[in-house]
């Protein structure tokens, strides 16, 4: 099956800052790709080098086949950046129909304002929508062109809770009919459920990558809760955290410590038991690597 995505060797400098070192990773259909890393760690130089808007100094990317930069790219591929900014006296219903007419075989836009909860502002200058808003529309128009790829830059910034629901219930339909998507966000709870491959990027290079479960797995810990007025000599225990009398031990032997835990004669309740989220496997194999 030809990638959605295949990016070989990739790196890019300015001047003497080498942004992007070298990286190579590959989205297929049906797949959520999500892209993380800290800013500055050359997540959006890498990402506009793979939509065609900046050119790499060495290695190769193509789009199912075809140049980032060619129309044959570009016409099954959206996009939404982290903020989006419009002409002010369009309408939202000008501005959708504007970006669909770029497109072969674009979606209704009938299914799109309803899908993103645009009907009731199709006749709004664009001008006066609130940020909430703007993000809809933004996110809209990636979807417009009915391409078999997405780039989705944050994208539920400023939404509230049940339109966040919503577009990760429409996000997961799309991957679930084909569609690839690439997803950066500082939301690592959202994207649980939806992603199917991680790549951390830092200091311009790959620093983790796989799977959520594999991830996960790889941290190999256990987080155990409890609350005690004390916590008492366990083992094994790599780390400790407390607040208000509640304490979260990270120990790679969750049956162990909770053995010891009991032995220990310590007054205990309200024991509970978690594998890592993927928030907690990333920033702890982060700061693992880091240290070697």
């Amino acid at each position: 099956m030809q990638p959605a995505i295949r990016v070989a060797n990739l790196a890019k400098s300015f001047g003497p800052v080498r942004a992007v070192r070298g990286i190579d990773l590959s989205v297929q259909p049906g797949e959520a790709f999500c892209f993380l890393g800290p800013n500055g760690a050359g997540k959006s130089t890498a990402i506009n080098m793979m939509l065609g808007l900046s050119r790499p100094d060495t290695g190769e990317i193509s789009v199912f086949g075809h140049a980032p930069d060619s129309r044959a790219a570009r016409i099954l591929t959206g996009y939404t950046a982290q903020d989006s900014d419009f002409p002010a006296n369009l309408k939202v219903g000008e501005l959708l129909e504007m970006v669909r007419r770029h497109y072969p075989d674009p979606r209704p836009a009938s299914e799109l304002l309803e899908q993103f909860g645009l009907d009731a502002l199709q006749d709004r200058f664009a001008g006066g929508l609130s940020g909430g808003q703007r993000r809809r529309l933004g996110l809209a128009m990636a979807f417009a062109g009915n391409g078999r790829l997405v780039f989705l830059d944050e994208p539920t910034t400023g939404l509230d809770s049940s339109a966040r629901k919503a577009f990760w219930d429409y996000a997961t339909r799309f991957r679930d009919s084909g569609g690839a998507l690439l997803i950066t966000t500082h939301h690592l709870e959202e994207i649980e459920t939806i992603a199917d491959h991680i790549c951390l990027i830092n200091h311009g290079r790959i620093q983790i990558e796989g799977g959520v479960d594999e991830i996960r797995a790889r941290l190999g810990q256990k987080f155990v809760h409890f609350n005690a007025p004390e916590l008492p000599d366990l083992s094994p225990v790599t780390e400790v955290s407390e607040e208000n009398g509640r304490f979260e031990v990270m120990t790679p032997d969750a049956d162990a410590l909770v053995r010891a835990l009991v032995q220990s004669g310590v007054t205990f309740h309200d024991l509970e038991i978690r594998s890592a989220s993927l928030e907690q496997a990333i920033d702890e194999l982060t700061r693992m690597e880091g240290a070697q």
